[in-house]
């Protein structure tokens, strides 16, 4: 078995957040192995990623953003979660700026028929939908969740970002990755007409 105390830092190692040492240190005041060594010293390989995350938020008074990156980037570094693992499945995030205004970006997910031109999977069922900001859906193998978020990027460009949550592994979080980005450069091919 690997010595994972020994492993590389963050940002050599595939998965993890591209944040260097010296943004880290900036805004904590420690590099990503001064925070590394102080989580092995609390024996953070045993707890659970909220035991980790509310250790650094209490006892070291990180914010808790910054609590919830150190923890998942240590529980990465040290083989203890994967890429795109999360507390409730593996999740993937894809986003495209589309150069159409967002009112057209939001119709091409909500009208039936435009969504039909470039994502001819059946079965997305919508749950909430937020106009022109958000839509939250369950996706066609009832599993599986999406929300989508749009952003308006001005000079009518507008950009649309899929979560896909609730995946079942690793495999299945790269494949719906490369699924996502091929739909979005179909529905950019098809909004760029």
């Amino acid at each position: 078995m690997p010595d994972k105390s020994k492993s590389p830092p963050p940002d050599q190692r595939a998965g993890n957040p591209k944040i260097s040492d010296e943004a880290v240190k900036a805004k904590t005041g420690k590099n990503w192995q001064g925070w590394f060594a102080i989580l092995d010293k609390a024996k953070a390989q045993k707890m659970s990623h909220t035991e980790i995350a509310t250790y650094l938020y209490e006892k070291q008074k990180l914010d808790g953003w910054w609590a919830q990156m150190i923890a998942v980037t240590y529980e990465q570094t040290r083989g203890l979660r994967q890429k795109y693992e999360r507390p409730g499945g593996y999740e993937i995030s894809v986003s495209k700026v589309i150069p159409v205004p967002l009112s057209s970006l939001y119709k091409s997910w909500m009208d039936e028929k435009v969504r039909n031109s470039w994502l001819k999977e059946k079965g997305m069922t919508i749950s909430k939908a937020t106009p022109h900001k958000s839509i939250r859906a369950a996706w066609n193998d009832k599993k599986t969740r999406l929300e989508v978020n749009f952003y308006d990027k001005g000079n009518s460009k507008s950009q649309v970002v899929v979560q896909h949550a609730k995946l079942a592994n690793m495999t299945e979080a790269e494949k719906m990755k490369k699924y996502w980005r091929e739909k979005l450069e179909k529905l950019n091919g098809v909004l760029g007409k």
